[in-house]
């Protein structure tokens, strides 16, 4: 019986519940029904499902090993023993893996970023803070007319921040918030339709209209085809799979990232610092005679792997915080927080900016920082793309969210 406890602690160590979740979350992602999957999405169901498992059974006893599923903070047991807290390792792996993403998506668009901006992307621009406004408008309408007693503005921009996937606007919220915990409550009801809401919106809007797919990506590649030259000097690769220039990126992301704007206390955070150094390093392609081109099958490894991570590093605490705080009508508002800026902000995208299918959905992934809905477009339009309109306007949308639930908990 203690060779089975022992066997069944590694098996159930945090690191391989890491990936047991993550094989489990392709699998479930893997089923199509009538051409639609959560394809990397699943990943998140599973994380949020696990969560929810060990908000009720945190830990089990095993032929005397003591197995912690998730603590939020350590755990003394009337035996004496002390189990450790859980909740940094998922935090570290959801940062981690929103750290991979990000800067993939920057290197992988920015060869092509700066050679398209034009007047065309201040459609995109808008689109970030019209969809923002909207949420935030939504938001605020759902504190001031909720018949509810608990509903206040605490609480709305906390499911605010939920429903628009927005991890920087959920900790500037809490930073001003009289009650961060109403805040955390909120988040955590809406993030899940938030991000499975908008994962399936832009797989269901080119079948609804009835997109000829193929044929879109065909037009859509064409029309954004940029011929990319780089120097022709020598450069000096420092690793054949672009280890180096990811992990540079990364390191000078996180200092843009942490770079404050007094007054209004912004800043972009590692997310948002990354992309940009990611679109920079993407569109220099070198830094003096270092070689900073990464292949992009290796660009594609990162960024998977990467919102594989910070889906499991996110899903699990937001599992086990989801029973305790849920309430259906908050996550009805949720919902409808989630929808109507992305419906808004595909007419206007389409009736006012002009833009195709495919960027006028990469705007709305961006606009609603939606990283894996991202993942999910590329996967159904089959171009990477699609990253250049997602790229164009996340750092606006970025911005306004944080402005947003910050201006909103402190004037109202």
């Amino acid at each position: 019986m203690e060779y089975f406890g022992v066997v069944t602690s590694a098996f159930l160590s945090t690191v391989s519940i890491i990936f047991i979740i993550a094989m489990l979350g392709y699998f479930v992602g893997g089923f199509e029904i009538k051409g639609i999957s959560l394809g990397t999405a699943g990943v998140l169901l599973v994380a949020l499902l696990f969560g929810i498992l060990a908000s009720y059974v945190p830990y089990i006893t095993v032929g005397g090993k003591n197995i912690v599923l998730y603590l939020d903070s350590s755990l003394t047991l009337d035996s004496g023993a002390v189990l450790s807290s859980t909740k940094s390792l998922y935090s570290l792996v959801s940062n981690l893996g929103t750290a991979m993403f990000v800067t993939a998506v920057g290197l992988i668009a920015g060869p092509k970023f700066f050679r398209t901006f034009s007047k065309k992307s201040l459609g995109y621009i808008l689109m970030g803070i019209i969809i923002i406004a909207i949420g935030t408008a939504v938001s605020l309408l759902v504190a001031a007319f909720s018949n509810d007693p608990n509903m206040d503005v605490d609480l709305a921009v906390g499911i605010m921040t939920g429903a628009l996937t927005s991890t920087p606007g959920f900790s500037a919220a809490k930073e001003v918030a009289q009650n961060a915990d109403k805040v955390t409550a909120g988040y955590g009801i809406s993030y899940l339709f938030g991000v499975l809401g908008v994962v399936l919106f832009v797989q269901l809007m080119p079948r609804i209209l009835k997109i000829d797919i193929a044929k879109e990506r065909e037009t859509f590649v064409a029309a954004n085809a940029v011929e990319v030259k780089y120097t022709t000097r020598t450069l000096h690769a420092m690793d054949p799979h672009g280890f180096f220039p990811f992990a540079l990126t990364i390191v000078l992301g996180n200092l843009i990232g942490s770079i404050n704007i007094p007054g209004i206390n912004f800043s972009l955070g590692s997310s948002g610092g990354t992309l940009i150094a990611g679109l920079i390093i993407g569109h220099f392609g070198h830094i003096g005679p270092i070689d900073c081109r990464i292949s992009k099958s290796s660009l594609n490894f990162f960024r998977e792997l990467g919102l594989c991570f910070f889906l499991i590093g996110a899903g699990v605490p937001g599992g086990v915080n989801f029973i305790s705080h849920v309430k259906v009508s908050y996550f009805i508002y949720g919902a409808i927080i989630t929808l109507v800026p992305m419906i808004v902000g595909y007419i206007l995208g389409r009736h006012v900016f002009k833009m195709s299918i495919f960027n006028n959905l990469g705007s709305i992934t961006g606009g609603m920082t939606s990283t894996p809905a991202l993942g999910a477009l590329i996967a159904t339009s089959g171009t990477e793309e699609v990253t250049g309109a997602y790229a164009a306007t996340y750092p606006f949308a970025l911005f306004f969210i944080v402005l947003a639930a910050r201006i909103a908990v402190s004037l109202f």
